[in-house]
């Protein structure tokens, strides 16, 4: 991946993972239907996984019901299944689900998290130790509706506690409530230079 995950403000891309769940609780759809919306009429990209149900579905419509420009990146056995959605202003296929992961990333300026299964958990894990490493810079928001992160916030403090991360790595995401606290938190966030590979390694 190297170098071509680096990025710098201003946002104007971001990348957003969540879930494709139809049975979880209709207030997480909400949430991403809501976080659409504001991103596009704030003039923000919107690089997802491609998917149509759920909260990716949601958050789409949101998006594209505002204006927005939505980018989506599904892997050719989703697009086969027909689990895609067809009203992106651009939808990409690629080979498997790490071609995804590096697409979505290397599209993006920022980085947002909903609630989501292991796919959106890998992902979310995947960016914070590339940031980690120096190879993408830009902020990780978290969406913690109804305390969905406060387990792994927990865990992460937990690392930083015992020594297998750096305290300073507590910087690397930033935690809102709700989706309407996303665009300050994009503007906020504490900045982050490749430089800081220096410490990614806790000493």
């Amino acid at each position: 991946m190297g170098e071509l995950l680096a990025r710098t403000r201003p946002h104007h891309s971001v990348c957003v993972y969540c879930a494709s769940s139809l049975a979880c609780d209709a207030a997480y759809h909400d949430v991403a239907r809501r976080l659409g919306g504001l991103l596009a009429v704030a003039g923000c990209s919107i690089v997802y996984g491609g998917g149509r149900s759920g909260s990716m579905g949601a958050l789409a419509e949101g998006a594209l019901a505002a204006g927005g420009r939505v980018v989506g990146i599904i892997p050719r056995f989703m697009q086969d299944l027909e689990w895609g959605h067809d009203a992106l202003s651009e939808l990409h296929v690629v080979e498997d689900m790490r071609t995804r992961k590096h697409e979505m990333l290397t599209r993006a300026s920022a980085v947002v998290a909903l609630p989501g299964g292991t796919g959106t958990l890998e992902e979310l894990l995947e960016a914070i130790t590339l940031k980690r490493l120096g190879l993408f810079l830009g902020p990780i928001i978290l969406v913690n509706t109804r305390g969905y992160y406060d387990p792994l916030l927990s865990q992460l403090a937990a690392a930083i506690d015992g020594r297998f991360m750096d305290a300073r790595h507590g910087e690397l995401w930033t935690v809102v409530a709700d989706p309407e606290a996303v665009l300050q938190a994009i503007e906020t966030s504490p900045e982050w230079s490749a430089d800081n590979r220096n410490f990614a390694v806790a000493r």
